[in-house]
């Protein structure tokens, strides 16, 4: 990686009030978190999956619950006990520490339901879940609107099965079968009040920035969510990704880096 690039991302930097961090799920990886990049790296986190030859996109839909709610809330349930044993990596604190330096702050848009980054130290008004978030729960059916923390629920699982053992989490509501306020594959049941709320406030705090740097790390290409957000902010971009780091009409610099890697190297820079 050209020195001068890294220097041209610091530079973008420096020369913000604000900034916005979007993240895939590469921004994951370098804390040890499966980036599930096609069917062979899913069955390699989830070999009883892969054994069964179940690709990701059934398994992560509501149809899933439906048919064999062990089974479901034995991916889901394994996932929860992953992100809460999980320590955010390095380059997060780094991030944290280019927002507390921005003038009119930083706001995270991300795709990742793991909710790294408020373990990190984001506040909860400062983040956007568009596929919303596994610390989070809604009835199945659903029964009404209501969306409750999942922190009571302590699933306990057998990993080589992908099965949970015990009682699922249910609806305090109607007694249904309880699932994550995720957005899945398929998906017409999903409540999105949460993540709307989370929208609203990114865009109010967006109509008062002037200056604005975009910071995009681990964004994917197959569901282009996360890199489509970058482009639409007509802002300078500093794009990491070290499979798919080429700017596709945007302005700004493509660093072919993990996100930990690249940030390190910036801030470096930037001192």
């Amino acid at each position: 990686m050209p020195e001068a690039d890294i220097a041209r991302a610091a530079a973008l930097i420096a020369g913000a009030d604000a900034i916005l961090i979007c993240a895939g799920a590469g921004m994951g990886v370098d804390s040890g978190l499966p980036d599930f990049r096609g069917d062979a790296g899913f069955w390699k986190a989830y070999p009883a999956l892969g054994a069964a030859r179940t690709p990701f996109h059934e398994i992560a839909n509501p149809a899933s619950f439906r048919a064999d709610p062990a089974l479901a809330w034995g991916f889901y349930g394994h996932r929860l006990a992953l992100y809460r044993d999980t320590v955010p990596h390095a380059g997060f604190g780094i991030l944290l520490e280019l927002a507390r330096a921005m003038p009119q702050g930083a706001f995270v848009f991300t795709s990742n339901v793991d909710g790294q980054f408020g373990r990190a130290g984001f506040g909860d008004d400062q983040v956007v879940e568009c596929h919303g978030s596994i610390h989070h729960l809604q009835c199945s059916q659903p029964c009404s609107d209501a969306i409750w923390p999942a922190s009571a629920f302590l699933p306990e699982v057998d990993a080589a099965a992908c099965r949970l053992r015990g009682a699922p989490p249910r609806c305090p509501h109607c007694g249904a079968l309880a699932r994550p306020n995720i957005l899945m594959f398929n998906d017409s049941a999903w409540i999105d009040t949460r993540t709307d709320a989370q929208y609203a406030r990114l865009q109010a705090w967006r109509a008062g920035v002037e200056r604005l740097v975009v910071v995009e790390l681990g964004a994917g290409v197959d569901i282009p969510s996360v890199r489509r957000m970058s482009e639409r902010q007509r802002a300078p971009l500093v794009r990491i990704n070290p499979r798919a780091p080429q700017l596709d009409g945007a302005s700004g610099v493509g660093l072919a880096l993990g996100a930990r890697d690249a940030l390190e190297r910036i801030r470096s820079a930037l001192a």
